[in-house]
């Protein structure tokens, strides 16, 4: 599956190799990005759902510039459950005319309303909740989705859009009314 990252959830952390031996031990470690929320003035995991999406220095991702691989494509493992968590395997990144069949993205309730997940209705059918982190009004989700996707917030209905010219690039359009 080719997924292309057009935002990251709040929380990094990574697994270094454990032979200290190893000159290459930084460049394989592996870098795995979840949700989080302010509590107390601190950043804080508070999952909801349990999750992450995890990238490899080996697979083109530079832990030093992680903002450079928004709009790039990567080849990734299709989603999996494994121990009640969330799991997402981004492999390596493609070349830059690739183009994604999902997209990778956070969405946080301060500029999106809070995600209804649970509820009827909340999401369409292609949407895949990675993590989800909630504390009082705070919330942040990371979520897969397909092109024209869409989920239900507390403002309304926001749809994924593919930008024409660059589908690599897509953005959440809130719908005002809904559709008859």
């Amino acid at each position: 599956m080719r997924v292309s990252v057009l935002s990251f959830g709040s929380v990094w952390r990574r697994r270094l190799g454990k032979d200290l031996a190893d000159p290459k031990r930084f460049a394989r470690a592996a870098y795995f990005n979840t949700t989080g929320v302010m509590v107390q003035g601190k950043l804080r995991t508070r999952p909801r759902i349990i999750g992450h999406a995890r990238f490899n220095g080996v697979g083109g991702f530079n832990p030093n510039y992680p903002a450079r691989i928004v709009g790039r494509v990567f080849e990734c493992d299709e989603p999996s459950v494994w121990q009640g968590q969330n799991k997402m395997f981004c492999n390596a990144m493609l070349p830059s005319r690739a183009k994604p069949d999902r997209y990778l993205l956070s969405l946080r309730a301060a500029e999106f309303g809070r995600l209804m997940v649970g509820l009827p209705g909340w999401s369409s059918d292609d949407v895949w909740v990675i993590a989800l982190s909630e504390w009082q009004e705070e919330q942040e989700g990371l979520l897969l989705m397909a092109a024209h996707g869409w989920v239900r917030t507390s403002v309304g209905k926001y749809s994924l859009k593919p930008v024409a010219y660059e589908p690599r690039r897509a953005r959440l359009e809130l719908t005002l009314a809904e559709e008859i």
